[in-house]
């Protein structure tokens, strides 16, 4: 009785695999790049390979186990995303919970432009050293100036408040810089107001609060809380 030779064209010719070989495991096709639905094919790949493997040329087991652990880290990478994903979403409806509790509270927001009406617009200025004499200049949309000395003070924040009756201003759209002793960078300043809406963007992205006088603002570029 002779044995049958085995030779490289008959260990390389295709094997037909039916769902009995592959344990009858089909991936949906909404998941076939998942992780998961990637390890099953791939387990379905290394079964048939090992039973169709050269005997005389076994494979290493090692590289088997070394693509498994691979695997394994695609799928936790993959976790970890959809942690990070819901994570993000819940900060987001958290961010629109306390954005919604702000309307009637008074805020300040880091602008130089605000609408001046018949109130008071109240901000103040926050100084890193101090100076011999602080100005506010106020200049309305036709590029009018009006000074507003504010005195001497030291470094921290002095209040302001601009009030379009004593000064004669007109309503409208102004703007506000500050002067201070030479040799000084212009302080930043900020302005404060009521929250009277806040609007959450359809396409997504921080909430908009809408601050009497100052406009619709980001969430993000209010400073301060409260009076």
């Amino acid at each position: 009785m002779s044995l049958a030779q085995y030779t490289a064209l008959s260990g390389d010719a295709p094997v037909s695999a039916n769902q009995a070989d592959t344990g009858g495991i089909s991936a949906n096709p909404q998941d076939m790049n998942s992780a998961t639905a990637l390890e099953n094919e791939f387990i379905n790949l290394m079964v048939a390979q090992i039973q169709n493997q050269d005997p005389l040329n076994p494979l290493d087991g090692t590289e088997y186990v070394g693509q498994l652990a691979q695997f394994s880290q695609v799928q936790s990478m993959e976790n970890m995303s959809s942690l990070m994903q819901n994570s993000m979403v819940l900060m987001d409806n958290m961010q629109v919970l306390s954005t919604a509790g702000l309307v009637g509270q008074t805020v300040y927001v880091s602008s130089n432009e605000f609408e001046l009406g018949e109130g008071v617009q109240n901000g103040k200025v926050e100084l890193e050293h101090a100076s011999n004499q602080v100005t506010l200049v106020v200049n309305d949309e036709y590029g009018q100036s009006t000074k507003v000395p504010l005195g001497a003070h030291r470094a921290g924040d002095v209040d302001f408040s601009i009030n379009p009756e004593e000064l004669g201003l007109k309503p409208g759209k102004y703007t506000v810089s500050v002067e201070v002793q030479d040799g000084q960078a212009s302080p930043n300043i900020l302005l404060s107001g009521q929250v009277e809406q806040v609007r959450i963007p359809n396409t997504g992205g921080a909430a908009l609060v809408n601050v009497e006088g100052v406009g619709s603002v980001p969430f993000y570029q209010i400073t301060q809380f409260g009076a």
